[in-house]
């Protein structure tokens, strides 16, 4: 493969990371790495550019089943365009997936930093078992729910959400049921929402709230060798 196009944000610092010089077209929330090179930006996860994909002529388009929409992967297939969808739901799953799209689809020598992701995971000793929730959005409220790649590495931290056994992935929860739910905190991200010190915490009067860097809970690819650390301090903080 000489030419990729990334519709994941972190599949994209995954392979820019792994064979600088790959990408020829990025979405415009594509932030890691920093630089780029010549990356054509092509649009939003959800609106990305099909034709303007198509005119790049990628060797293979990488997406998320999540992440993006269906019928745009279909509109880049009838285009004559390869796409690899992968599905992520848990760390395993995410370590699987990494390793097809980077050594079985593009051909890549494994990364160091995948291996280092592995064993820092398998390293983690949880904290002593706190319940939370975790919003990943306000108006209208939304929370990790089941089968989330989030809560999987929250789990692995010691981190019980009280939404794991909900029957939707991402829920809406009227604020007052969150904050009458009993939990030892609330768990804040930085994103899809951008949660700070002031704006979310001061929803939950009285419970503490981990704000945890939304890259290092959410993201698939190298920040996941760092994320152990990263997000356990912030959960010691809140305590």
């Amino acid at each position: 493969m000489r030419r990729v196009v990334s519709l994941v944000p972190s599949l994209t610092e995954a392979v820019a990371v792994s064979a600088p010089g790959l990408l020829v077209g990025v979405t415009d929330w594509c932030t890691h790495p920093g630089d780029l090179g010549d990356a054509v930006r092509i649009g939003g996860t959800k609106n990305p550019d099909v034709r303007g994909i198509a005119e790049l002529r990628p060797d293979l388009v990488i997406a998320n089943e999540e992440e993006n929409r269906a019928p745009d992967l279909a509109a880049l297939r009838a285009a004559g365009v390869e796409v690899l969808v992968t599905e992520v739901r848990d760390l395993p799953q995410a370590l699987r997936e990494l390793d097809r799209v980077l050594v079985g689809a593009l051909g890549l020598t494994r990364p160091g930093w995948l291996t280092d992701a592995e064993r820092a995971w398998a390293r983690v000793e949880p904290l002593a078992e706190l319940t939370a929730f975790v919003p990943i959005w306000r108006r209208p409220w939304m929370v990790l729910g089941r089968d989330t790649f989030a809560g999987d590495l929250l789990a692995r931290l010691g981190v019980r959400n009280v939404y794991a056994g909900h029957p939707e992935r991402y829920p809406r929860v009227p604020v007052e049921e969150l904050a009458g739910a009993g939990c030892d905190l609330v768990v804040l991200p930085d994103e899809p929402y951008r949660f700070t010190r002031e704006d979310g915490p001061e929803a939950f009067p009285g419970l503490p709230a981990a704000l945890v860097d939304g890259r290092h809970l959410t993201w698939y690819g190298p920040s996941l060798a760092g994320a152990p650390g990263v997000l356990a301090a912030a959960l010691r903080a809140a305590r």
